[in-house]
């Protein structure tokens, strides 16, 4: 071949002036001999090699077959202590899945030596095996997939409540105990593939745990529900996690997803919401060579500014824009409650809830003092009060609806089932939701008691009928199923009886259950429906799409309410906790006058 037509091919002459004919296969050889030379190739620089004069640090082989999380697992697991470690202050953390990798006892001998991250202890720890009892007729079980690719806290509580325990109770062998921080900003945690998106998942679900993390050709694809995480991440109240990106456009790209493509919708879901986010894009397949040449600066950057708490900019989701006040987080209001529940607000934006355990209810005034009103609620699960200002308790352990002025004289308004929740309409209308007792799986009911005590069935059929409230306008109700992950609305009749039912607001459900465990619903005068399910609480717009979720501080929800002096305050029952939150928007009050909102975008 002419060196001259190759020449002029490299230096970009017009086509004109070659013979493309001659010259296409010699451009075909060049350019697979070039990309044999260039993908996935990438040598590890100097801090990823034994330097001269490092101190080098101890690692510790070790087994673990005590969980309780993955009963029956048996695991290896390492501990790095680097060599300036001193037991007299706890250590950084690093845990990583599926073993060492990446050099990563070499990188943090050199990167700690040269002060560029703070002296850390790294747990590398293996995916757990069941053994079986006789390895010649059956396979060991491999819980890799089922620990590492699921969604859900199984994970995270195996390393916090478990592993990470056990690493605490061990010794270097020149005695040093090893002391490990608590602090999730202290905490960095990482992985590839699999590996990965566990990573993630230890941070997501428990980023007071850990706030950095290292992703490696993760695994955020249709495996075991990964490829959820780009929603969620863009519809959640964002959470203060730094993370690190890496992959490559030969990676996977087989039956679950595109490793590829889906590494590069995280990485713009995490942009979307704030979060500090870096990435490493990469010709390489679905290896560790990339990773490795790129840990060292990948340490650099998820370290950077510490020990500075790892924060996040403001989300682009425009419905926690208008909803959350940026200087406004959850308050404590009170604690220590046998499951708190039925938050309600009266006419002044005072709240009242009930314990069920104890059987009490309380109320909270509007300097935030939380007084007891009723010694014995005969086990109240929901209240409201109504347009007569009148507080109205569903007492399912005498199966009444009873009625308490402001006098405390109190009034039965219907009795004969035992009810959950209730909602009162500013025209009188009752309607309360009656689940199968003792967790059966008969059919639910929907009460409606009118004005003049009447009381009649207007709904069958849900799977556990919860939470129950009024569309701002008041021409519709709502009733969240506890036992699916739907929200229903009726249209509701000039008599008060319903029509037009339909599984309405869709709702996110975590990977862990079968159900949302929708529980307390109110909506807002913008018609949004707030739900409190184990998710968080769920905000849906008129259309029934879930457009954000707020997390509560304890990670429990039960119920929900709109009070304070403006009714805008979000006031929210968790287990043994009562929390508030001051919003941008103003609550929806059934008993008050229908308020007609904007129509949705649809």
């Amino acid at each position: 071949m002419d060196r001259n037509f190759v020449g002029a091919a490299l230096r970009g002459r017009p086509c004109s002036q070659l013979k493309i004919s001659a010259l296409l296969p010699f451009l075909l050889l060049f350019s697979i001999v070039v990309s044999a030379q260039t993908t996935d190739n990438y040598p590890p620089g100097p801090d990823s090699k034994p330097q001269p004069g490092v101190p080098k640090g101890e690692v510790i082989k070790l087994s673990f077959d005590k969980s309780k999380i993955f009963p029956g697992t048996v695991r290896d697991y390492w501990i790095y202590v680097p060599a300036q470690y001193t037991a007299d202050k706890p250590a950084c953390v690093f845990v990583m899945q599926d073993g060492i990798r990446y050099e990563a006892p070499i990188v943090f001998d050199n990167l700690i030596h040269k002060k560029e991250i703070p002296i850390t202890i790294a747990i590398s720890v293996a995916p757990g095996v069941v053994k079986t009892a006789d390895p010649n007729v059956a396979l060991d079980r491999f819980n890799r997939s089922f620990e590492y690719d699921g969604l859900g806290d199984n994970y995270a509580r195996f390393l916090l409540d478990e592993l990470l325990p056990e690493v605490e109770t061990k010794k270097t062998a020149d005695g040093r105990a090893i002391r490990l921080s608590h602090s999730g900003n202290d905490r960095l945690i990482g992985g590839a593939s699999s590996g990965a998106i566990a990573a993630f998942t230890a941070a997501w679900e428990r980023p007071d745990a850990f706030t950095r993390v290292f992703s490696s050709i993760g695994t955020f694809v249709d495996l075991r529900g990964g490829m959820r995480y780009p929603s969620l991440i863009r519809k959640y109240e964002p959470k203060p996690i730094r993370i690190y990106l890496q992959d490559g456009l030969n990676d996977h790209n087989i039956y679950a997803g595109d490793w590829w493509m889906a590494n590069q919708t995280m990485e713009r879901a995490f942009v979307f919401a704030g979060y500090e986010v870096e990435h490493a894009w990469g010709d390489g397949a679905h290896t560790g060579n990339q990773a490795t040449a790129i840990f060292p600066d990948a340490l650099r950057w998820l370290w950077k500014d510490w020990p500075k708490p790892v924060g996040n900019g403001p989300t682009k989701n425009p419905t926690l824009n208008d909803i959350l006040l940026p200087t406004e987080g959850w308050q404590l209001v009170s604690e220590g409650y046998r499951s708190a529940e039925g938050p309600a607000a009266n006419q002044r934006g005072e709240v009242s809830f009930v314990e069920i355990g104890g059987r009490k209810t309380f109320k909270i005034g509007l300097e935030g003092k939380v007084t007891q009103v009723l010694a014995d609620s005969k086990r109240t699960t929901g209240q409201a009060f109504g347009p007569d200002g009148r507080l109205y308790l569903v007492m399912s352990g005498e199966k009444k609806v009873v009625a308490y002025d402001s006098a405390g004289k109190s009034t039965v308004v219907a009795d004969g089932f035992v009810g959950n929740d209730i909602v009162l309409a500013h025209n009188g209308n009752i309607y309360v939701t009656n689940p199968p007792a003792d967790n059966e799986n008969a059919p639910s009911k929907v009460w409606l008691i009118r004005p003049n005590g009447e009381k009649l069935v207007v709904d069958t059929g849900l799977k556990y009928a919860n939470g129950v409230t009024l569309s701002s306008d008041q021409t519709l109700l709502y009733v969240a199923d506890y036992r699916s992950h739907w929200v229903y609305s009726y249209v509701i009749q000039t008599d008060g009886t319903l029509q037009s039912k339909q599984q309405y607001y869709w709702l996110h459900v975590p990977d862990t259950g079968d159900q949302s465990n929708a529980d307390g619903i109110k909506v807002d005068v913008n018609g949004r429906l707030y739900a409190a399910t184990s998710m968080g609480i769920q905000v849906c717009d008129q259309a029934g799409r879930v457009q954000c979720i707020i997390p509560t501080p304890n990670g429990r929800v039960s119920n929900i309410t709109f009070g304070g002096e403006n009714f805008d305050t979000l006031f929210a029952t968790c287990g043994d906790r009562v929390y508030k939150r001051k919003l941008k928007v103003k609550g929806a009050l059934a008993w008050d006058k229908p308020v007609k909102p904007n129509a949705p975008r649809l």
